[in-house]
């Protein structure tokens, strides 16, 4: 690693220390705080970053993919029979990470809206899709799962993205888990019907 990817990968590290103790107040992160707290100067900053908003969001966005990661299906073993279909499957992992975003508002936003300028197959909105699409092992076609993956993902962000008017605008007041987990049951079971059958 040379000096420059050891300042960068400092300057991460500082950010992020940072932001998991701001309480999701991320507008109190200045790029001095984060200067110092990385040893590094000011100018390094908008140097490798641009700007600490640019900064941010590559934080938020590593945060939320080491998350993602220990939520992926990819942990389970295929091999086994759960017992679930493909719609109570789908239904459990949109569950776990609708619960996520709730809980991570002010991080998985930025990540969200910077996904949404800039969508690329790696971003973390196309990671969730992927999670999703492992959670569909029936035998429909890979066109019909990625549309499902895509139409689940999609709507979650903008249920979430609606705030304080989600109710409003989807009818489900999004602000208890209750509500959030019912959305999700009856989202999947929208996209579930009549594009697969048993």
């Amino acid at each position: 690693m040379t000096a420059n990817d050891e300042a960068k990968e400092s300057i991460i590290q500082a950010a992020i220390g940072l932001i998991e103790v701001s309480d999701g107040n991320i507008r109190n992160i200045t790029a001095r705080s984060i200067a110092d707290k990385s040893g590094v100067s000011l100018g390094l900053i908008n140097y490798h970053f641009g700007s600490k908003d640019n900064l941010i969001a590559i934080c938020c966005s590593r945060i939320i993919n080491k998350t993602l990661m220990s939520m992926s299906p990819e942990n389970i073993d295929y091999t086994k029979d759960d017992g679930l279909t493909d719609k109570e499957r789908l239904t459990f992992f949109a569950q776990q990470t609708f619960e996520f975003i709730y809980k991570n508002c002010s991080t998985v936003k930025i990540s969200v809206l910077a996904d949404l300028q800039d969508y690329s197959p790696n971003c973390n909105s196309a990671l969730t899709q992927k999670g999703f699409l492992m959670a569909l092992r029936g035998d429909m076609p890979e066109s019909q799962k990625k549309h499902i993956a895509f139409s689940l993902a999609s709507i979650m962000q903008a249920a979430f993205l609606a705030g304080d008017n989600a109710k409003e605008i989807t009818g489900y007041d999004l602000k208890t888990a209750k509500q959030r987990a019912k959305f999700i049951t009856d989202t999947v079971n929208m996209l579930f019907e009549g594009v697969y059958e048993k």
